[in-house]
């Protein structure tokens, strides 16, 4: 067996988009990979508040614009574009202040001709999105028109922080994360971990946990898939997944150097074996 390697232990993973690309890192670390998707990206039925969003904007409503994903924004510019022209809308960012949590925004700003003036540090929670902005504007953030593209859920506790420093906050929702249609396989997920059928679980976004949990309630099953947790590996891609793990009670026991999928499964290879030893001892 290689150091990284997770030596035949069984592995699921919650992830949806990357299915393929997160089970084929698994088997080639050594894991016997079961991915299962309990979450589905679905636009918002009514993008009502994108539309009122991108007029205010062009009206000179807003002093400055956070960037949370950059699959949001895509989607965002997607929605507005079918009633307004584009460039009308860009345009009008660009007489405003950007701001954007991490590379992703950044990128997909790059893609439109833009530049964000305010750019998170990693691992871009909303701590240090909240410390970029106070950097960037001081005691001025009191009182300015802010509009915060969201994703999937909101981040209460940027928006609080927000307004607790006096910022006018204005939500943007662009996209949620929804339930998989069919819950059965969720289910059926939950009462296999319930009876120990996994040795890790890879959370990729702390929806997936709120998503398993939420599920686990309507079965009854929460306390006992939280019991059975603990007694697996569980890693988290990064500290915002973390916040909500803890949330829903559960402890994880690795955080990878860095935010990645690639470095997720490889340190989570190299760790697993040692520590589920130490959980059966």
């Amino acid at each position: 067996m290689a150091e990284t390697d997770f030596g035949g232990l069984r592995v699921l993973a919650l992830e949806n988009r990357r299915a393929k690309e997160i089970a084929t890192l698994i088997r080639n670390n050594g894991g016997i990979p079961t991915v299962v998707p309990v979450m589905r990206e679905v636009a918002l039925e009514s993008n009502e508040e994108a539309f009122v969003f991108a007029r205010r904007l062009m009206a000179g409503e807003f002093d400055a614009v956070l960037f949370l994903t950059g699959a949001g924004a895509r989607i965002l510019l997607q929605a507005i574009e079918t009633r307004i022209p584009q460039e009308d809308f860009l345009a009008a960012l660009r007489r405003t202040k950007i701001a954007a949590r991490g590379p992703k925004p950044v990128a997909v700003l790059r893609e439109w001709g833009l530049s964000a003036q305010i750019v998170s540090q990693e691992p871009s929670t909303w701590h240090e999105v909240v410390d970029s902005i106070d950097e960037a504007f001081g005691a001025a953030l009191s009182g300015m028109r802010i509009a915060v593209q969201e994703y999937g859920i909101p981040n209460q506790p940027l928006l609080d922080a927000l307004q607790q420093r006096g910022a006018l906050v204005t939500r943007v929702p662009v996209y949620q994360w929804a339930l998989p249609e069919d819950l059965g396989e969720v289910r059926a997920t939950i009462e296999a971990l319930v009876h120990g059928a996994f040795d890790v679980v890879l959370f990729l976004t702390g929806t997936q946990a709120a998503h398993l949990c939420q599920v686990a309630e309507t079965m009854r099953e929460k306390d006992a898939l939280l019991a059975a947790l603990r007694r697996m590996v569980i890693v988290s891609v990064g500290p915002s997944t973390t916040e909500e793990l803890l949330r829903q009670g559960i402890t994880p026991d690795l955080q990878p150097s860095h935010p990645k999928m690639g470095i997720l499964v490889s340190e989570a290879a190299g760790a697993a074996a040692r520590l589920l030893a130490s959980k059966h001892q």
